[in-house]
């Protein structure tokens, strides 16, 4: 696993970025088998090896739509095994100090058993969110290219 900071984005990656870009500027970057699939017609198609931020292991997967990179996604379980007792919370208030500094106070939101924080950074929109619920705990950081609608789309 690589260590990194909370950082904007890996090294020469941007929101909409070809594929072909994508793996010239992560060399070691890999196809997923089993592409997770969202709204909108994205697919999480390439990963890069896991990054350690704010004390958890991130898997780190690259979402393309329409031949562009439109989501990157940092996505941790944090369940006691792998951390401490706090099932995540520590990571969240670490990444959310974190965001508070590079993109200044968030939108939030907070409902038991979750947290959630957003930003806007240019041409991006930037979230943070924890659970933890039944099914277990798990921290995710997320770009994601902003989709602007004008009134017709309304």
């Amino acid at each position: 696993m690589m260590p990194a900071h909370a950082q904007a984005l890996p090294a020469g990656v941007r929101l909409g970025m070809s594929a072909e870009e994508l793996r010239s500027a992560l060399p070691d970057v890999e196809r997923v088998a089993r592409p997770q699939r969202l709204a909108g017609g994205l697919a999480g198609t390439w990963r890069a090896a896991p990054v350690a931020l704010a004390g958890l292991p991130f898997d780190l997967t690259f979402f393309f739509a329409d031949g562009q990179l439109q989501r990157i996604e940092y996505a941790a379980a944090a369940q006691p095994v792998q951390t401490e007792p706090d099932r995540g919370a520590a990571a969240f208030a670490q990444l959310l100090d974190w965001g508070r500094a590079t993109f200044g106070p968030e939108v939030g939101a907070r409902d038991p058993g979750s947290a959630y924080a957003a930003w806007v950074a240019g041409d991006a929109d930037v979230y943070l969110q924890r659970t933890d619920g039944a099914r277990g705990a798990s921290v995710r950081l997320v770009y994601k290219l902003r989709q602007l609608k004008d009134g017709s789309a309304l």
